[in-house]
Order: structure tokens, then sequence, then C-alpha cells
């Protein structure tokens, strides 16, 4: 059975350019589903935050736009991807997938198949009005009411019901998250990272670090973190992180040969996705992708932000954002060797 250790940040609180503490934590989706699927596939997993206390969720993390279900951001993603022939022209921002009710897309779609259309048209349709309500910068459902084929089917009401419904949807699985992470035992009896000794960090074979702004906190100048990745990673065992979880590999500080991972290519939570987020707004004190590549790294996004995107270079896997969470787990797990 692989052993993985899982090195979650227990900071509550972040230091804003200004000086001013903003509430965070980790982020919940990102600790959340990568655990669930690695103890399905057996492996075993030993939590560890940097001084041995419960870390908690950021509050942002769990508000219900971050938990829309799995079928409806599939649907959405493929939606997005038709917006333009080349994918790098589609920039798509934490506006456009929280506040535009463009998530509904596939309820849409699914009531216009029950109205007779047939599969080509209702997607023609929603796309079409998808990528209006993206362009214009206005809600989905009301683009969708001033269309006659969707106003000649779908009332406006039953419109603003599929998409109260999503968001009914969302803030279930918001809560069964919360309460997930709140009986999960390992999180709540987390182990001292500092307690973990040279001996048993060799038993592990990997470490993943899962994100939030907490890592940019607690992680990203710490001698346990540096200890335990450098052990790890000398002898080829995976190293991963997770969104801004990679702050973890600034702990690596430069030895005779300089930082751990200079030349590694990698990914994480980028500038532009960061200036979109609560604290980004407010103002950071400093950015990770910026971070990242001032130590050394060969930084990979994705084509588009908030989309899934993984890089593995050899035994270091990174992710760039929440939405590459299940991903991310995947990758991990290949490199345990867990089909």
């Amino acid at each position: 059975m692989p052993r993985l250790l899982m090195v979650v940040s227990s900071a509550r609180t972040l230091k804003l350019a200004d000086g001013t503490d903003h509430p965070t934590g980790y982020w919940a989706e990102e600790v959340e589903k990568p655990y669930r699927r690695f103890i399905e596939q057996g492996v075993e997993v030993v939590v560890a935050t940097p001084d041995g206390q419960p870390p908690q969720p950021d509050p942002y993390g769990l508000e219900p736009i971050f938990h829309y279900p799995d079928e409806d951001e599939d649907f959405a993603g493929s939606v997005f991807r038709s917006f333009a022939p080349d994918v790098d022209d589609i920039r798509l921002t934490l506006h456009h997938l929280t506040e535009l009710n463009l998530m509904a897309a596939r309820r849409v779609f699914l009531t216009l198949r029950e109205a007779g259309l047939s599969a080509a048209e209702a997607r023609g349709v929603v796309e079409t009005c998808a990528r209006r309500a993206w362009a214009d910068d206005r809600d989905f459902i009301d683009v969708l009411a001033e269309e006659p084929v969707v106003a000649a089917n779908i009332p406006a009401d039953r419109l603003r019901q599929l998409a109260e419904d999503l968001k009914a949807d969302s803030a279930a699985e918001s809560r069964r998250v919360a309460e997930t992470l709140a009986s999960n035992e390992a999180l709540q009896q987390p182990r001292k990272l500092s307690d973990i000794t040279d001996e048993e960090a060799l038993t592990f074979d990997g470490v993943f670090f899962p994100g939030g702004h907490g890592p940019m906190v607690d992680l990203h100048e710490n001698p346990d973190v540096d200890r335990i990745v450098r052990l790890l990673h000398e002898r080829e065992r995976m190293v991963a992180a997770l969104c801004h979880g990679p702050a973890a590999l600034l702990s690596v500080g430069e030895g005779h040969e300089g930082w751990l991972f200079d030349g590694y290519k990698m990914t994480a939570f980028t500038d532009e996705e960061e200036d979109q987020t609560q604290a980004g707004r407010l103002g950071m004190a400093w950015y990770l992708e910026t971070a990242l590549k001032n130590q050394g790294a060969v930084f990979d996004d994705g084509d588009s932000a908030w989309a899934p995107h993984i890089v593995v270079d050899r035994n270091l896997v990174t992710a760039q954002n929440p939405a590459s969470s299940e991903a991310a787990a995947d990758a991990v797990l290949k490199k345990l060797g867990v089909r």
C-alpha cells in the first residue's frame, strides 16, 4: 500500500499588501476531493500541519459558487471551449464563472431537449446565447429569455428557476464538503510536521501540498518542509503541489547547487487568477507565479484561466487551480503506481 504525506496549511490569516489580516486557510475542494480519491484507491494518507493544529478551510472556498456539481461544470467547460476557434483567445474570469449564470448551460440544454429540440439544435442555442452573455457581460438567463427559440419553449420564470436550482444544489454540495472535512479524523487530529523524523519521512512514497492561500503564510519558508521535501526528492520520490501549494517549493532553499527545483517545468495559481480572487482584489503582498519564476521555475500555465491544468516534470507534479483538484489526484495516483 502506497503511503502519502499530505501537508496542509494551518494558517488562519493572510497578511495583505496594506498590512491588514485577511481570513484564510486551505481550499476545501483541494483537500476533500484528492483525499477522497486517495483513500478510495487504497493509499494510506497521513495528514500533517506545521503546528500540529487542525487546519481550517478558507471561508471563501466554502461559498456555493465554488461547489457547482461536476456535471454542470464539465458541460459548461465544453460550452466555453466553443467561444473561439483558438482556445488561447478565450479569456474567462471568475466573474464570468460565478456571476453570469453560465453554469446553468447543461440544465437549459436538457430542458430544451425535453421540449422537443434535437441535441444539435439545443446545443447550438445554448452555445450562441452563452457566447453572447460572455462577450457582452450579461446574465445568461436574460440573454436566453430574448432568444425566440428559447422563449417559445421555456417560460422566463422556468429559466430563472433552473438557475436557482443550480444555486441550491451548489449550496447543498458546499454543506456536504464542509461536513465531510469537519468529520475527517486525519484533518482534525493532524501530525505536527516537525515531529515527523527523517526516518519516518522516508517511509512515504510522496508528499502532497494542497492549496488555498494558507501555504503562502506557513509553508513557503518552513524548515521542516525543506527537510522532508529534500529527503524525498533526493530519492526521486514524488513531490506534488496544487494551486497555491507550490508555495511550499519555495521553502527548499538554495544549497550549493541552487534551488532544488531550478529549471523544473511547473504550474501554480497564476497572477491573472490571483487578481480575481477576494484577497487579490484587496491587494496581495506577493504573487506565487512571480515568486516561482524569480526562483528559477519554467512556468507553464494552461490555455485558459480557471481551467484544469497539470504539469509533470520528473518526480514533480504541479496543478494550476482548484478546478485541477481531481486531475491532480489522478496524476499523483499514477506516480504512486496506483491504477
